[in-house]
């Protein structure tokens, strides 16, 4: 054990006799060497360095401005977009970045930007099997008896979903009470796995990004479906630990932005899964108009 005593600004701190076998010793800190701030282990945000944000058009895909500088990936390339609402909404990051910028609060530009450097060169198939991987721990598809009232809340909550989900794929699923994995068939990956093949390389990151938060492919496809808004989803994903805070109480400032920012990503995500893939449709369909 330590003992302090804090005299005229000084430390002084005793050290036990059994520790070296000698008598009782004082040894003098200066505080301020003890007061004094650990180095900052992290870079401090970046001041925000322009005035105006702009879009532009340039070969058939749109790219941010800013100061009339075009903005670039953190691998150096340019930040192009398919579609205009897509740049608008990136733009939108950028220009409400007030005093510093916020990088880690920006998801669409790092969605956009993870798409063109794509740093761990994935193919869509890769992303797909990432997605998949969520299926055998899915949030909704794990059932609590421990406590009644909670059980009872994630029937009346969560299968609605379940079912909503393999009738919409027509796949099986479970939920299951159990601790360990679902037990998912493989035709029911084998189908997914299909229809999320369907999507674009763009979109399909963007649904990856979602699922990563919700920790659900069935509450993410909800929301990218429109059955579930972004809020009802990220309660879903939630149920728990919002069970356990009615009966509880809640720590506001934690448990609120730990929501809020959830709330951010996903909202987010189904942006942009929706943006890509309407982006997608629009090039269809002038295809078809042109033939």
């Amino acid at each position: 054990m330590k003992f302090y005593h804090i005299l005229n600004s000084k430390v002084i701190l005793k050290l036990p006799k059994s520790l070296f076998e000698l008598p009782y010793k004082s040894v003098i800190f200066n505080t301020n060497i003890l007061t004094k701030p650990s180095c900052r282990n992290y870079s401090a945000p970046p001041k925000r360095f322009y005035r105006k944000v702009g879009i532009l058009k340039s070969d058939g895909k749109y790219e941010i401005t800013l100061d009339q500088r075009k903005l670039k990936t953190p691998k150096g390339s340019i930040l192009k977009v398919d579609n205009e609402a897509l740049a608008l909404a990136v733009a939108t990051e950028w220009d409400s970045q007030k005093e510093v910028i916020q990088r880690s609060n920006m998801h669409l530009t790092a969605l956009s930007s993870t798409v063109i450097d794509n740093p761990n060169n994935n193919t869509k198939y890769d992303i797909v099997q990432q997605i998949l991987s969520f299926l055998d721990t899915d949030t909704i598809l794990f059932f609590s008896k421990e406590e009644d009232g909670l059980y009872q809340l994630q029937q009346k909550e969560w299968q609605p979903q379940i079912d909503w989900f393999c009738e919409r794929y027509r796949v099986t699923l479970a939920a299951t009470e159990s601790i360990g994995i679902a037990n998912v068939l493989p035709e029911t990956k084998a189908h997914l796995q299909r229809h999320l093949l369907s999507y674009n390389f763009s979109a399909i990151h963007g649904f990856l990004f979602a699922v990563e938060a919700l920790k659900s492919i069935i509450l993410t496809s909800a929301c990218v479906e429109r059955r579930l808004n972004v809020s009802n989803a990220v309660l879903l994903s939630r149920l728990e630990e919002e069970y356990q805070c009615g009966h509880w109480g809640r720590v506001e400032w934690a448990h609120d932005l730990s929501q809020l920012d959830l709330q951010a990503r996903v909202a987010a995500a189904v942006l942009f899964v929706h943006l890509n893939s309407a982006s997608e449709q629009m090039v269809t369909k002038k295809k078809v108009a042109s033939s």
